[in-house]
């Protein structure tokens, strides 16, 4: 406290302060298409001189400008939903360092300040999910730090690579070295450590898994920070990625992980988790786009999909906090009569994630889909973009069947309530951006309105199966509602499908065990085995032997020598006698 402010009201301030003057820098930018490249030199040293490099146009100071925004506003809730916590600044102070490191990632036309960044979301983000402190905490955290450090092992060789062109400054060769066959390595590179960072297939264990830090960081992580730093860099690469193998190689693998994570969020029963398998279908959808060579389209969506889902996890963390730290979808129900203003708020961004017209995602998702419908695609590609669609419906209708409508039936007696003023304010905020963020960014990123001439079928064709995706939904909740035994009739489909893929056991488990009993077994018959017998052991017992029979010489030395001489007698006399 200084003055009897907190640390998260001055954060507060400070932060949606510098959100407004960089949107409004951004815009200004954008409007005269203004660019500012810094070059700092910070040390210089005889003829070696070591030179940071800040690139500012209309992307990266939006696109600040939304970060800080939600950071502002998570941070003033966190002020009422962390009050129990001993250290709250300490943990105001990490959620302030996980932003600077998303800031430098953002302004950053260099591989190496990249990575600096880069590495700062990935150990602050440890420190985060382990926040808690208990065993799952602690496991989260070790498989999202090793999942990330694979992308950070491919930026690291990225780097290596561009040293062919002299410098690090990787924008200057986009468009002049696109063609070239080290800029396609150092492309796939930067793919792996995208496809890391934004949790694509195969790794995408760690992103429902970094559900055990604070909701707050959960609020960050999912909407404007960690996750989407994969997707910001490729959308600064993505004129080397055009047209490439690589891009198809993209747009299968982002839309395998959308239709997977759909499939789990429509078999999990954690309300976080639900949300973070939202989390990683968005990112799936703006990977395939990306995929398609839309970078301003995916960038787009970046945005508009950042508000409603910060807005999402924040609302989830009040009915959390209200329910006594219980997640579990099963033992809500009727929260709309028990906490309406929260209730109002999540219902509003669940809409928004499903694409309901003239909300933020509605502006993004709709115009997605109508492109994809416009691009040479095959037919499974097209299936998986708008079945995923369907699948985000009907999880977001379950999800409300499950929480709002029904009969009111916690596990604990507490009455719930929607007195957290801070956090209703800050839930507020999001709230409004969520209504008109995706109206407002459309006129500003595409002021020429462009008209997408398709088929009837193709263009009612999200909406269609938005519709039967929540009749679906709907339907589902109820029969498992219903009877709670359902899903043991087809358990095995069930758990397969609700397990990501067995994912987190491939993750974990799977990648571990067998280098793990090969150790074993190199231990046992190797090291305390056959190096034992031939060294030092067998060594040991050899010597020991041979001792034993010298000394038995030394104690019996008279016989000794009588049999000896016994001995030489008649080997004497044989010689002799032959």
């Amino acid at each position: 406290m200084l003055w009897g402010i907190s640390i998260c009201f001055i954060s507060f301030i400070f932060l949606i302060g510098t959100s407004l003057s960089l949107f409004w820098t951004g815009v200004m930018f954008l409007l005269k298409e203004y660019v500012i490249f810094i070059e700092w030199e910070v040390v210089s040293l005889h003829s070696t001189s070591i030179v940071m490099t800040f690139l500012l146009d209309w992307m990266s100071l939006i696109f600040m400008s939304f970060v800080l925004l939600i950071s502002s506003l998570v941070i003033y809730y966190s002020e009422e939903y962390m009050s129990g916590d001993q250290y709250i600044n300490r943990f105001i102070l990490l959620v302030l360092m996980f932003v600077l490191s998303m800031m430098l990632l953002i302004i950053s036309p260099n591989l190496i300040s990249i990575l600096l960044g880069w590495d700062g979301l990935g150990l602050v983000s440890y420190c985060l999910v382990i926040y808690y402190q208990n065993v799952k905490s602690y496991n989260a955290g070790m498989l999202t730090a090793l999942s990330n450090r694979i992308g950070d092992v491919a930026l690291l060789m990225a780097i290596a690579w561009m040293l062919n062109y002299g410098s690090f400054n990787y924008i200057y060769y986009l468009e002049l070295m696109k063609n070239e066959w080290e800029m396609g390595i150092i492309s796939c590179l930067v793919v792996l450590a995208a496809m890391t960072k934004s949790a694509q297939i195969p790794f995408s264990a760690w992103l429902p898994a970094a559900m055990a830090a604070p909701t707050p960081v959960s609020a960050l992580v999912h909407s404007s920070t960690l996750v989407t730093a994969g997707v910001y860099l490729l959308i600064r690469f993505n004129p080397v990625l055009e047209g490439t193998p690589v891009s198809k190689f993209l747009l299968l693998i982002a839309g395998l992980t959308m239709f997977m994570a759909g499939l789990g969020a429509n078999f999990e029963f954690d309300l976080k988790k639900i949300i973070a398998l939202s989390t990683l279908s968005q990112l799936g959808l703006m990977m395939s786009i990306l995929g398609l060579g839309f970078s301003k389209l995916a960038y787009f969506h970046l945005l508009t999909h950042a508000l409603f889902k910060a807005l999402l996890f924040m609302c989830a963390g009040a009915v959390i906090h209200n329910m006594k730290d219980s997640q579990d979808i099963r033992n809500m129900g009727a929260l709309v009569s028990q906490m309406p203003y929260t209730a109002a708020c999540l219902n509003v961004a669940n809409l928004a994630l499903c694409g309901f017209p003239f909300l933020a995602g509605f502006y993004s998702k709709d115009l997605i889909l109508e492109m994809a419908s416009l691009s040479l695609l095959n037919m499974f590609a097209f299936f998986l973009f708008f079945f995923s669609t369907g699948l985000t419906m009907c999880y977001s209708l379950r999800l409300v069947y499950y929480s709002m409508s029904g009969e009111f039936h916690p596990s604990v007696c507490h009455p719930l309530n929607d007195e957290g003023h801070i956090m209703l304010r800050g839930m507020t905020g999001l709230l409004l951006m969520s209504v008109v963020g995706g109206s407002m960014l459309s006129w500003l990123l595409f002021p020429t309105p462009d008209m997408v001439c398709l088929p009837f079928i193709l263009k009612t064709l999200a909406l269609s199966v938005s519709l039967v995706g929540g009749w679906f939904g709907y339907e589902m909740a109820k029969m498992s509602i219903g009877s709670d035994l359902s899903s043991l009739t087809y358990y095995k489909s069930v758990v397969f499908l609700g397990s990501m893929w067995f994912m987190p056991y491939l993750s974990t488990a799977g990648s571990v065990k067998g280098p793990l009993s090969l150790g074993g077994h190199l231990v046992t018959s190797v090291d305390q085995g056959w190096s034992e017998f031939m060294g030092g052991q067998g060594i040991y017992q050899s010597i020991n032997g041979l001792a034993k029979i010298n000394q038995w010489v030394q104690d019996n030395d008279l016989k000794i020598y009588l049999m000896t001489f016994v001995f030489w007698i008649v080997f004497t006399m044989l010689y002799v006698l032959i």
